[in-house]
């Protein structure tokens, strides 16, 4: 421990690497701030430069107008159902394949896992109409099962957990099957606990990923009692595209679930994208 508080100390550039990572997180933080300011200005406040955004009057009113006047939290409502539901059934879909291609052998397990690979490859966009095509055959258009379904096929979480469970130790897995130990048995009371945190990274990208999603929501609801929240949030806009005051209130309303959950999940969402490879 010394060593490295020592070898801390010796580093040189140890202040500029501070000094950019300070000047990044304003960077980042300086829109999240700038957008509350602006939620709490009067209606049809005009601002001569940047700073006056910041300078009072300040004013509640605007919360108190979209909480009574939309859907907001209906939108909050439907994000968060079908992000959970999504999340957990892909959880369970994606550990079970994940153990199958780990710890059970099978005819054609590596090619069935390069089919998992190859899905990696192709862009969600181009899946969009043969998806709009048979989740309408179902009849399954803008409902909730319409939403969620198509969002637990997740390749990438089969991958991440595949490489977690090959590390846990085959001696381990072929003495508890010596003591009569089901395959089942295996993955839930053995596998499973030893890779928490790999399940909670998937679970976490999984989430953040239907609560951002827009694309599909967009296409496959109708009914705004469906809305979700990217898709209900620029529907708002586009009735007050005169103003940035009510639109950004709502915005303001949308990120807080968002920024709270990130406040207690932190460690586990930059735990996820490192293991994922993902960046941004």
């Amino acid at each position: 421990m010394s060593q490295s508080v020592l070898t801390t100390k010796r580093d040189p550039f140890r202040w500029l690497k501070v000094s950019i990572a300070f000047l990044s997180a304003l960077a980042f933080l300086f829109p999240i701030v700038w957008m509350f300011f602006v939620s709490m200005k009067p209606e049809g406040t005009a601002a001569s430069s940047a700073i006056d955004w910041f300078l009072p009057p300040y004013t509640f009113s605007n919360y108190v107008n979209i909480i009574a006047g939309s859907d907001v939290f209906l939108w909050i409502w439907n994000s968060f159902f079908v992000g959970a539901v999504t999340t957990l059934l892909t959880l369970v879909l994606t550990s079970m394949a994940a153990f199958a291609f780990s710890k059970m052998r099978f005819r054609y397990r590596k090619a069935l896992y390069l089919f998992f690979l190859a899905g990696l490859m192709v862009p969600g966009e181009a899946m969009i109409i043969p998806l709009y095509e048979i989740v309408g055959s179902m009849g399954l258009l803008d409902t909730y099962a319409g939403l969620i379904l198509p969002g637990i096929a997740a390749p990438l979480g089969v991958i991440i957990l595949k490489s977690f469970f090959d590390g846990v130790p085959n001696e381990l897995i072929e003495s508890a099957r010596l003591d009569g130990c089901s395959d089942f048995r295996l993955y839930w009371s053995i596998v499973l606990p030893l890779a928490k945190a790999a399940v909670a990274a998937v679970g976490i990208l999984t989430f953040i990923g239907s609560w951002n999603n827009f694309l599909w929501p967009y296409l496959a609801i109708i009914s705004e009692a469906l809305y979700t929240l990217p898709v209900g949030i620029p529907m708002f806009n586009s009735n007050y595209s005169e103003t940035y005051i009510l639109p950004m209130t709502v915005n303001a309303i949308a990120s807080l679930p968002v920024i709270i959950a990130f406040l207690f999940f932190e460690k586990q969402i930059v735990k996820g994208v490192s293991f994922s490879g993902i960046k941004g």
